[in-house]
């Protein structure tokens, strides 16, 4: 259901045959995780945009850019580890394999242009290029098994932050010239 809370009240409603597993909602996208599909929708009218086919993806990992000026939508691909990126402005797919162990979470910079991964390892976090799929970074969490919580980069990309289940926080130069 989409909520209009300045009207009070359901303004659309999107039906599937399996759980939601997650949303993400820009101004002119809703894109919704089912345990191995995702589906991209235009916000004005509900006419379904596309539609990947993921691994079975049960938490609904997903990460979509905020920004207007870059469409880019990242999910698990169909292989463990696996990202599949979506770049439509420019009408082209990535396939990035990202980690070997399944992934845990997926996060875009604020244009698009990076995204960082993590596995259920919970050890490393990746950075890559979406345009070509390129590996830019790597930085250590720790050397124990966590599950990572939560990833973001600062507004102007070069900061990268993660949280886990260990109580920590962790924040990362993406160009590597410090960490913290």
């Amino acid at each position: 259901m989409i909520w209009d809370d300045y009207q009070n009240k359901c303004i659309a409603e999107l039906e599937f045959r399996s759980e939601v597993k997650s949303v993400r909602l820009r101004k002119d996208r809703i894109v919704v995780a089912l345990e191995q599909k995702v589906y991209v929708y235009n916000f004005a009218d509900l006419q379904l945009i596309h539609h990947i086919e993921t691994i079975q993806n049960p938490t609904g990992i997903l990460a979509l850019s905020p920004s207007e000026s870059n469409t880019v939508l990242a999910c698990p691909g169909m292989k463990p580890g696996y990202v599949h990126v979506e770049l439509y402005d420019r009408k082209q797919s990535v396939m990035i394999p990202a980690h070997e162990n399944p992934l845990q979470l997926l996060a875009l910079n604020l244009d698009g242009t990076l995204l960082a991964t993590a596995s259920e390892k919970g050890t490393l976090i990746r950075v890559f290029d979406t345009l070509t799929g390129n590996h830019l970074r790597e930085v250590r969490r720790g050397a124990d098994r966590a599950v990572i919580q939560s990833i973001a980069f600062s507004p102007n990309s070069k900061l990268l932050v993660c949280s886990s289940d260990k109580g920590t926080v962790h924040v990362y130069s993406v160009d590597g010239s410090a960490t913290g």
